[in-house]
């Protein structure tokens, strides 16, 4: 099955739920109806559906058919259980997205890096400063650690743009699974400095660290995103697995 038929009608349904054409809680049309409209066989609209299912927009009903459970929050939020750059995001929250890249360069890891990134002591990297702004609004601040021999050719210009988009566009590099860890932390004063924060109302951010990997199982990005605690939240779809140990809560 072509994927990009698949995925085609998956994005379009998403956005259509994003942007309310679909309500909340009502039926998306019917699995014939989708077959009619999109010109495709059932299987790709079950497919594309399984997408939707399986990122929290949407929930099947036994004889009734597929129901949006999508809400739009007033907050920008980024998803927990993808991986989505921030371009990506600020798009799909409807925001205007611009990154800023306040430091640039290349070192090799000693070992407090190596220790607190997971790479090797002596490994090659690019080390990047990132403020991302929503609004024209300083929200996050990032710290980037990349693997050099994965993306040689990265510039201040790509960076300020999209990595991923250049590693899977150019370098045609898959982007696999990102390993992330969530905390609450102090205010730094590289934080105040970028970030506009007034001290009077919170000390702290909302830190997501997470090391991701290619599709050869290689570790090519350590990132610490600290981000404004009052202007964003997170957001996953959780799904109940059935117990097999037979007991109950």
């Amino acid at each position: 099955m072509p994927a990009a038929k698949y995925d085609a009608i998956y994005r379009d349904l998403k956005n259509k739920i994003e942007d309310e054409s679909y309500e909340f809680q009502t039926l998306l049309p019917s699995e014939n109806q989708l077959v009619e409209v999109y010109g495709c066989s059932r299987n790709t609209v079950r497919r594309a559906i399984a997408g939707l299912v399986t990122d929290g927009y949407v929930q099947t009903v036994q004889g009734k058919g597929v129901r949006n459970i999508y809400r739009p929050v007033p907050q920008s939020s980024f998803t927990i259980g993808s991986i989505e750059s921030f371009r990506e995001s600020s798009i799909r929250n409807h925001r205007e997205g611009r990154t800023k890249v306040v430091l640039f360069t290349e070192l090799a890891a000693d070992r407090k890096i190596a220790r607190n990134t997971g790479f090797e002591p002596g490994t090659e990297l690019f080390y990047l400063q990132r403020v991302h702004f929503l609004n024209g609004k300083a929200l996050i601040l990032n710290h980037n650690y990349f693997l050099k021999s994965i993306m040689p050719g990265l510039t201040r210009e790509i960076a300020e743009r999209s990595i991923y988009e250049y590693l899977e566009k150019t370098l045609h590099v898959t982007i696999v699974n990102s390993q992330r860890v969530m905390t609450v932390e102090k205010v730094t004063e590289i934080d105040e400095k970028y970030l506009e924060l007034n001290l009077n109302d919170y000390n702290c951010l909302a830190v997501v660290t997470s090391h991701t990997f290619d599709s050869n199982g290689v570790m090519f990005e350590y990132t610490q995103s600290r981000h404004r605690p009052d202007y964003f939240r997170f957001q996953d779809n959780a799904v109940r697995r059935s117990s097999t140990g037979g007991m109950s809560v």
